[in-house]
């Protein structure tokens, strides 16, 4: 895919007589080398190319879009990489041997407790990404622990006035 900035730059080489870049390098060979020869039609298309170079880009685009769509299509491995999108419930059972590592060394009951430890140093509120740093767990162990205790009425869940993190606060603490 091209990108308006790259054309902006290859319009600049107009200034050293190379006018005529920024439209080959969007696809249009024929007013490209005419460009070339002329000069950008003697300046005026050169400069009048400074309106059109968002248009020629998104044009350009949009064609290698659809000369290439049959082949996504028949591959679907072949992914555009700026419309990825992973679905969490395919790679819900599955976890890194790090995070294996350690749930297996740390007991749903030591998480608890090393979660309501930080949460008492910091007055009894306790973000996620806190939760994670006392506890070494991933973001989802800590996240489902701590739904877990909002569930069985042991905390209470707000967002932080400042910041607006969401904060999940334990009244007893």
């Amino acid at each position: 895919m091209n990108k308006v900035g790259t054309a902006y730059v290859l319009w600049l080489g107009g200034l050293v007589g190379l006018s005529g870049l920024h439209r080959l390098y969007n696809g249009q060979t024929a007013t490209g080398f005419l460009w070339l020869g002329t000069f950008g039609l003697f300046g005026f298309g050169q400069l009048f190319d400074l309106l059109l170079i968002p248009k020629m880009v998104e044009v350009h685009n949009a064609r290698l879009g659809e000369q290439y769509r049959p082949l996504l299509e028949q591959n679907p491995i072949a992914l555009k990489i700026e419309q990825i999108t992973l679905q969490s419930s395919k790679f819900a059972a599955m976890r890194s041997p790090k995070l294996f590592d350690s749930m297996e060394s740390m007991s749903r009951q030591q998480a608890t407790v090393e979660l309501l430890k930080a949460a008492e140093s910091r007055d009894g509120r306790l973000s996620v990404t806190q939760g994670v740093m006392a506890t070494g767990l991933s973001f989802q162990q800590v996240e489902t622990l701590l739904k877990e205790m909002l569930n069985s009425g042991y905390l209470e869940i707000g967002n932080d006035p400042e910041t607006g993190i969401v904060l999940y606060e334990f009244k007893e603490l």
